[in-house]
């Protein structure tokens, strides 16, 4: 191999490291070139496929740019391809029992919720397509916190490069600053391509991911009904009466999805970063190894313990997931009532949503936020109890406004909130009484009710008539 690249000429120089690295990870200019000798002698794997891929997810991370921190490009492919192999495209038919399914389920929901019908086309999605409707979401949730990791690992890798390295890299250190945004980008990408094998519709983590719709996955419903010895017409009539339930949530209290989507962007902003942990695997870095450091960024290595503020951001944001789902989870199983396997299909959702699959443990890792209502039960009870002393009307009216939505406490005593919440209302029946009576002029007749109630007075202060019940001397004299 020559020591001057054939294709560096005097007109446009390039860095001789920079054309190395592109000729090696893009296979240009190889004549000769076992890869299974280099693989040898490196220690690396000998099987040419594994080798392939390695080098190919190498090229993609060295070369990629991005005008972010973080290579959403890159996420986007690896989610696609995660999603990826059996993954069948949604038949007409299939679509058709997802529609039937979403508008009997909105049918069935009338009665038990004062929240109106979207009016909301139901969808029946692969996941390839669940990942395209969801992705953008993903992206702003996760944003905050990935901005951070990528933006460590690049400076960590910079600052333990040996200083004649750093003059041998040349135009080569852009390409180490992107391998910091791209590896989390391609690990981020790789989370949502192992949800999009878990989720069973647009709403299925307690949040709208894809904004005024309804969904369902036919063949992730297939498989969640696998054992169960439960008709898949029922399971699916029942996740649809869930997901309506949800679409219905967010659509007709219009400040919940920035409510809760905005709660979770402000714990991930607080979310800081162990550098300590990034410089130790910055200075052990071997760039022939990308699932090393995806490995890392997995487990969730880089994510300390939280601080006493971040806890109690979780501590809100937990409650207003439990919220959400024990509102879903309450009205759904009054309108399922007509189904033969309510009940056991509403225990496998509850213990599906309060434990979280695989792929919901490794995004969490990844991001340090698990998006589970781990309150649930007590959320549903606590509707529950709204609507026998309120009615349904007056149960979903806490939904008017934020400040109206229960604490943590009241998911402690339902009955407590009740009370307590009677309570307020009847001390702002009493503001409101109060102003009205201002702004009408009462109180003028309040204050002169309150005086000829007792002593009346003149305007010099002496008594005046009907102060003892007789003719008093001051109503006619006064000073002159």
């Amino acid at each position: 191999m020559s020591s001057t690249p054939s294709n560096n000429d005097d007109e446009t120089p390039k860095d001789p490291l920079q054309e190395m690295l592109a000729n090696l990870m893009g296979g240009q200019g190889m004549e000769g070139f076992d890869p299974a000798e280099l693989a040898k002698a490196a220690g690396l794997p000998s099987d040419p496929n594994a080798l392939a891929q390695m080098f190919s997810q190498v090229q993609a991370m060295m070369n990629s740019s991005s005008d972010t921190p973080v290579n959403w490009d890159l996420a986007h492919d690896a989610a696609r391809k995660a999603a990826a192999g059996d993954d069948p495209s949604v038949t007409p038919h299939q679509q058709r029992e997802v529609d039937e399914a979403l508008r009997l389920a909105e049918m069935w929901l009338d009665p038990f919720t004062d929240l109106a019908a979207t009016a909301i086309i139901g969808r029946a999605w692969s996941r390839a397509e669940w990942v395209e409707e969801t992705l953008g979401t993903w992206k702003r949730l996760t944003e905050p916190v990935a901005n951070s990791i990528a933006f460590a690992i690049s400076t960590a890798m910079n600052d333990h490069l040996p200083e004649e390295m750093k003059s041998m890299m040349g135009g080569a250190a852009s390409m180490m600053q992107n391998m910091g945004g791209a590896l989390f980008g391609l690990q981020l990408g790789q989370a949502v391509g192992a949800l999009s094998k878990e989720v069973l519709g647009s709403t299925d983590i307690g949040i709208p991911l894809a904004d005024l719709q309804m969904a369902l996955l036919p063949s992730n419903i297939k498989e969640f009904g696998e054992g169960l010895e439960i008709p898949e017409q029922e399971i699916r009539l029942f996740l649809a009466l869930r997901e309506a339930a949800h679409a219905r949530l967010f659509v007709q209290v219009p400040w919940l999805r920035g409510h809760l989507l905005g709660a979770i962007e402000s714990y991930a902003r607080g979310i800081h970063i162990d550098m300590s942990r990034i410089e130790d695997l910055a200075q052990n870095l071997d760039p022939s190894n990308p699932e090393a450091m995806q490995a890392a960024l997995s487990e969730g290595v880089f994510m300390p313990a939280r601080t006493p503020e971040q806890d109690a951001a979780l501590a809100k944001l937990e409650t207003a997931l439990a919220l959400v789902e024990g509102w879903v989870d309450e009205v759904t199983f009054a309108a399922a009532a007509n189904l033969p396997a309510a009940a056991a299909l509403r225990e496998t959702i509850r213990r599906r949503r309060a434990t979280g699959g695989p792929a919901e443990h490794a995004f969490g890792s990844l991001v340090g936020l698990e998006l589970r209502p781990r309150r649930l039960r007590e959320a549903a009870a606590l509707w529950a109890s709204l609507k026998d002393l309120r009615g349904i009307a007056g149960r979903d009216a806490i939904w008017a406004h934020p400040d109206l939505l229960p604490t943590s406490a009241d998911l402690d005593d339902a009955a407590g909130f009740s009370a307590r919440r009677s309570a307020e209302d009847a001390s702002e029946l009493d503001v409101d009484a109060a102003l009205a009576k201002l702004l009408d002029g009462g109180f003028e007749d309040f204050q002169t009710d309150s005086t000829t109630d007792g002593e009346a007075k003149t305007n010099d202060g002496e008594p005046g008539p009907g102060a003892d019940g007789t003719e008093g001397t001051g109503g006619t004299g006064g000073k002159d």
